[in-house]
């Protein structure tokens, strides 16, 4: 496999579309030889949230089994300690939203490096320097609302929140429960202050788990506006507009990917890793940003580092603050009370996926 991959960059032109195209090629024909199967473990809300990518792949590489398995993150991760730690890890390929488990997992050895060809493409925030990890794709987090229902009285910005007008009519997911939704809660907190925080503790905000809730809140009018979930700028027709003000805070990440070093099956997870950065589908990428340098993002978006108000580089360094991080979540509980209900994804136990391997 290693001579496929570097006959690829033999090419001449290691970071252009030809290469990428050589590369993807010669790595589906080795994941068909080596038994079409592919496992990814994928930070996430619900057991469907993948299921567009899963189609996108499959229409691509015909012919490769890829079961992609959704859970939170923070759940995945020690799932995956424990896997390792009695020797059956599951998944070929892990892609979670708990960054600071991918340096860890290096450093153990955990993790097997691979540099597609597109990889130098990647923005030096979004890959690791021996490839051990890579981001595959920019999420952002923000608010968001009803553009019917709220008329000509749209929130100008995250701070109009705590407006008494729209009590009752917010929907969010837990900052207790997410460490993504939490980050922009702290945003919020250090940006407008804790009188601000302690008026948002009086708004009847309708909290659930998982970060698809706030927009499902709003599409099916139980709910005027929402926060703490993803969207796109180059949305501007929708009719749940995801909104970014200027100077004010907002969030985004580079959602991390690895290949285990246990990965059953190697070629397939490399295919899976390249095609994930590659060019053809950075440019597809529903949110209109990329990881890529090389990329011009939809919509006229500058890229997603040029926003400082997205705090890129500093949402890495949070998470890897695990104390930190669990002082801001105790200070919400202590505002808005204790997480309610049962996960979004369900309960999948120890090894989801093993009885398709």
């Amino acid at each position: 496999m290693a001579g496929q991959h570097v006959s690829a960059a033999t090419l001449g032109a290691a970071h252009t579309a030809e290469a990428e195209s050589a590369e993807l090629q010669a790595l589906y024909q080795a994941a068909i030889r080596e038994g079409g199967k592919l496992v990814v473990y994928a930070g996430g809300d619900t057991a469907q949230q993948q299921d567009a990518t899963k189609a996108a792949f499959v229409k691509r590489f015909p012919g490769i089994d890829i079961q992609i398995i959704v859970d939170y993150s923070k759940i995945h991760d020690v799932r995956i300690d424990n896997q390792i730690a009695r020797g059956a890890a599951v998944p070929d390929v892990v892609q979670l939203q708990t960054l600071q488990n991918f340096p860890r997992w290096k450093k153990e050895g955990h993790l097997l490096a691979f540099k597609p060809a597109g990889f130098a493409g990647l923005h030096p925030q979004f890959r690791d320097a021996d490839g051990a990890w890579q981001a595959i794709g920019v999420l952002a987090f923000s608010l968001m609302y009803d553009v019917a229902g709220v008329g000509t009285d749209a929130p100008r910005s995250p701070q109009d929140l705590a407006d008494p007008k729209w009590k009752g009519k917010i929907a969010s997911s837990y900052p207790q429960d997410d460490d993504a939704t939490l980050f922009l809660f702290k945003q919020y907190a250090q940006a407008y202050g804790w009188d601000w925080v302690g008026k948002l503790a009086t708004q009847d905000i309708q909290f659930a788990r998982g970060t698809h809730t706030p927009r499902e809140a709003i599409s099916a009018k139980r709910a005027l506006i929402g926060t703490g979930g993803s969207g796109s700028l180059t949305a501007a027709d929708a009719p749940v507009r995801w909104a970014v003000a200027e100077g004010h805070p907002f969030m985004a990440w580079g959602q991390r990917a690895a290949i285990l070093k246990r990965a059953r099956n190697v070629n397939a997870a490399k295919l899976y890793m390249a095609w994930q950065i590659s060019r053809e589908r950075q440019s597809t990428y529903y949110n209109g940003w990329s990881v890529r340098t090389d990329v011009q993002p939809a919509g006229n978006l500058k890229p997603v580092w040029e926003y400082a108000n997205a705090h890129v580089n500093e949402f890495p360094e949070f998470m890897a603050d695990r104390a930190l991080v669990e002082r801001w979540r105790q200070t919400f509980v202590m505002y808005l009370g204790d997480v309610q209900g049962p996960p979004s994804p369900g309960v999948l136990g120890l090894q989801p996926g093993l009885e398709r391997l």
